[in-house]
């Protein structure tokens, strides 16, 4: 009734960002993601104990946070079909938690894989993406290493609304992601927040949903090829469109700072210069670097000389994994 998984987190290169169904997270358009290593978030889960227990970075969770994992093991305890009692659960990352990286991702996926074994339900990628979509929709795209495309479902019940494995890690072992921490400071408005106000009040979502949903297959063409400057290109494009959708919220949302700009502004010149290294940025002011193992120095030293407090270097990470090595 114990079971450990550790997952990845990842990074959107065509971007989710707004929900059609709050309740069971079911995304407005399809999107597709690369899973990176070595930052990981390790997950024990054992059923049978005396009450509900749950522990996030050697805190005891509270509030939303322990509800979303509640209600995650909840539906694992209705799969499962037996009486599998109260549940603890403790869960550890190893990169920072304000580093504009999707630590929820990883947890979730984790946690999903995880719980499912500790209540003797057997590895299914398929149910396990479903799962973790239940505690976070991008924990779904954590569960398979290298390039995970989310595929929005039409179904109300949200059983086709799951993510796949497109390209495994070792499909493109040159590419690198490079972290560059700009902003430590917390969101002033929260993903979650952020995503229902844009699709509430922004003009052009609709917009950004078709050309999202558009760009997801050319990104699989041009990741099977390994074109880095057309991706590159069309990774910046696309963060620039969910930002835009953002900023035409009502109030506005802006994630980007000075820090964010002005290191995004450099990108241009050195490209110029021949760096081959190009942008994501997620809902939040931390940009990530898209460029190859050849430039990876280059990348990172262009970060820190535009004043990042902080570079993580990332290589295209593996499937989410159980493991013996249990943290209680």
């Amino acid at each position: 009734m114990k079971a450990t998984a550790l997952a990845h987190p990842n990074i959107a290169l065509v971007k989710y960002w707004g929900k059609r169904d709050e309740a069971l997270i079911l995304p407005h358009q399809s999107s597709l993601s690369l899973t990176l290593s070595p930052l990981s978030v390790t997950t024990t889960v054992e059923f049978g104990v005396a009450s509900d227990q749950v522990e996030l970075n050697g805190h005891t969770a509270k509030g939303g946070e322990r509800d979303r994992v509640l209600r995650l093991l909840e539906s694992v305890r209705a799969q499962a079909k037996t009486a599998l009692g109260p549940a603890r659960m403790v869960s550890r990352g190893d990169f920072p938690m304000a580093a504009g990286l999707a630590s929820s991702a990883a947890g979730f996926a984790a946690l999903a894989v995880a719980a499912r074994a500790a209540a003797g339900l057997p590895r299914d990628t398929r149910a396990e993406s479903i799962l973790a979509r239940l505690g976070s929709g991008s924990a779904c795209r954590s569960i398979e290493g290298g390039f995970c495309e989310w595929q929005r479902g039409e179904r109300a019940d949200g059983e086709d609304s799951f993510a796949v494995q497109r390209f495994a890690a070792g499909h493109w072992p040159d590419l690198r992601m490079v972290v560059a921490v700009v902003d430590r400071g917390e969101k002033d408005v929260k993903s979650r927040d952020g995503m229902k106000q844009t699709v509430d009040t922004s003009p052009y979502y609709p917009a950004w949903v078709k050309d999202a949903e558009a760009e997801v297959p050319v990104a699989r063409e041009l990741i099977a090829r390994k074109d880095l400057q057309a991706l590159g290109e069309l990774c910046e494009r696309n963060a620039w469109r969910m930002h835009a959708a953002s900023l035409a919220a009502n109030p506005p949302l802006c994630y980007l700072n000075a820090g964010t700009l002005g290191l995004i502004q450099h990108l241009r010149e050195a490209r110029k210069k021949g760096v081959p290294v190009w942008f994501t940025l997620d809902a939040g002011p931390n940009p990530v670097l898209l460029t190859d193992a050849a430039h990876e120095v280059a990348a990172e030293a262009l970060a820190r000389a535009c004043g990042a407090l902080d570079v993580i270097r990332c290589v295209p990470g593996g499937d989410a994994t159980l493991t013996p090595e249990h943290l209680f």
